[in-house]
């Protein structure tokens, strides 16, 4: 056979591997192509080759990875990308990407999601109002240098209620994906040098606005303590209710962490890397994969579990970050004021 038969054949068999198993693969290239069953089964035998046209149809269709049809011959690998630039961020866009694929994720029968966090994984505090209304304020202004910040300080009372009950759904979808995270310390602290920062600089309104803020992460600890604990997420305010062993924590103590994320979908699977702190570079490609797992294998077996056994070296982890938010709040003279 000749390499365009190859390259055909590659991408037949690339289009029924994404198809779900009660759909035709005749009938949906028959579909695209606006082709009769009989002109279709003579493409997909490779009697007739496709034309360029129909070639490029299916490969946007199904979003086919150009270096899947070269065999990587030439070392190139092709990526999915959400881009995020500078001064033109759009906190609902991004939100509604994120939610879209989180729902694309859920259903798959079999699904995982890998996490080495170098920052706190967004669905943990999506939950707490007041922590991503914080984290969108920082991305904005301190990161994109939105322009309709400028003069404007973090104030609680103004959190976007659209924004809050868009993270809380997203929180509540992530609940349905088995998640493994690899923590470190500075996975928490980096946080917490966020909010000095605009302690600091004299972004917030006021000093009730901090301590708000501070009192809802110690909260949110808690909670992720709990669920670490029980080895499944559930809903905050909620009695533990959740998928069973939906929830594995490991604490790394050697290795920081890049936010590389692992996704697996019943047979395909995809790697995640993050750039300019929000946007994402996507890729289903084999090897890229691979090396991906492989590296988080490899960080999973230099950590330790800390979800359902390893009570005393959880507590101990829980603990050390409490501590954190408690000087920070000595530092900043804020525990006087503290209930």
């Amino acid at each position: 056979m000749d390499d365009k038969g190859e390259i055909q054949k590659a991408l037949f068999n690339y289009i029924k591997q994404q198809l779900p198993v009660n759909l035709s693969l005749v009938h949906e290239v028959s579909e695209l192509l606006e082709l009769s069953y009989d002109s279709t089964y003579r493409r997909l035998r490779l009697e007739k080759a496709l034309t360029l046209d129909e070639a490029l149809i299916l490969i946007k269709h199904f979003q086919c990875p150009l270096e899947l049809l070269m065999k990587n011959e030439l070392n190139l690998l092709t990526f999915q990308h959400f881009c995020v630039a500078p001064e033109q961020f759009d906190k609902h866009q991004w939100i509604d990407f994120i939610y879209a694929r989180l729902k694309l994720i859920c259903k798959a029968q079999k699904k995982q999601i890998i996490y080495a966090a170098k920052d706190p994984p967004i669905f943990q505090y999506f939950q707490f109002p007041e922590i991503a209304s914080f984290k969108f304020y920082f991305w904005e202004k301190t990161l994109f240098h939105s322009k309709k910040l400028d003069g404007k300080t973090f104030s609680l009372d103004k959190m976007d209620p659209d924004v809050v009950e868009k993270c809380r759904k997203i929180a509540a979808l992530s609940l349905q994906i088995p998640t493994v995270e690899i923590w470190n310390e500075d996975t928490f602290t980096i946080l917490l040098r966020q909010i000095e920062y605009h302690w600091v600089s004299g972004y917030f309104d006021t000093k009730d606005d901090l301590l708000q803020l501070l009192n809802s992460i110690e909260l949110w600890l808690y909670h992720n303590q709990k669920q670490a604990e029980l080895g499944m997420k559930f809903l905050y305010g909620h009695e533990p209710h959740g998928l069973k062993n939906s929830y594995t924590l490991y604490e790394n103590e050697i290795v920081l962490n890049d936010n590389s994320i692992f996704i697996s979908e019943d047979n395909k699977s995809s790697a995640h890397i993050t750039y300019n702190v929000l946007g994402l570079l996507a890729s289903s490609n084999d090897n890229f994969c691979h090396n991906v797992a492989s590296l988080h294998q490899t960080l999973i077996s230099k950590s330790n579990l800390i979800s359902q056994v390893a009570e005393k070296e959880r507590n101990r982890f829980f603990n050390k970050l409490h501590a954190k938010v408690k000087q920070f709040k000595e530092l900043h003279e804020l525990s006087k004021f503290d209930g």
